[in-house]
């Protein structure tokens, strides 16, 4: 799958104790999703993808993304987005600058503004540019959170427990937001959750560890 995020036979390790083994596609739009108590190794497939696993853990078979084999690249080479349990919003910077670092360099000034812009608009919070993001909502944080990530051009998604912070009534508008919006940039995404609605939601293969 030359577009897409592959795990090919790929097993991870710790003092000689096998944590996950995991084969798998994940299509362009699609989300794969792994579910399984602490401790089994969902988070640390996220790193192995990332860039950062700790040198303490052993691994095997290769990762794929757009046909590259991600073995070697550093973090800033792998052009992957991550959205967390807190959206991690820069405190010292406007929404609107939250954003504009978000974009990859080389737009001009006036084409990061409009792309600023119209990333606020298509999730509801036009004219909050210039607001301090601790005053905003968990949700509404939550939107520009996924904008940032978006507006990076992210090669594949990944979802650490995204959605679990926020009450019900959010939770669902969040998952569709964010699975919607990968569909549509065609960004293949893995999701690491604990909540079997998250899994259905997403509508794509399911692996429990």
């Amino acid at each position: 799958m030359s577009d897409g995020l592959c795990f090919d036979a790929v097993t991870i390790e710790k003092d000689g104790t096998r944590l996950l083994s995991v084969s798998a596609s994940v299509a362009p739009g699609d989300v794969l999703t792994l579910m399984g108590p602490s401790g089994s190794g969902k988070s640390t497939l996220l790193s192995l993808v990332m860039g950062d696993l700790p040198p303490a853990f052993r691994t095997s078979g290769r990762v794929i993304l757009k046909g590259r084999d991600l073995a070697g690249l550093p973090p800033e080479a792998r052009h992957i987005g991550i959205l967390y349990q807190d959206p991690l919003l820069f405190p010292h910077l406007s929404v609107a600058a939250n954003l504009a670092f978000g974009l990859p360099r080389g737009e001009s000034r006036a084409m990061r503004r409009d792309l600023v812009k119209t990333a606020l608009e298509d999730v509801d919070l036009a004219g909050f540019g210039p607001r301090d993001p601790a005053t905003l909502s968990g949700g509404q944080a939550a939107r520009v959170a996924l904008m940032r990530t978006l507006l990076s051009r992210p090669a594949a998604l990944l979802l650490d427990e995204p959605f679990s912070k926020l009450d019900t009534g959010l939770r669902d508008q969040m998952r569709r937001l964010v699975f919607d919006r990968a569909r549509a940039a065609r960004v293949p995404v893995l999701m690491v959750t604990h909540d079997e609605a998250d899994a259905e939601a997403a509508g794509g293969e399911v692996i429990r560890l």
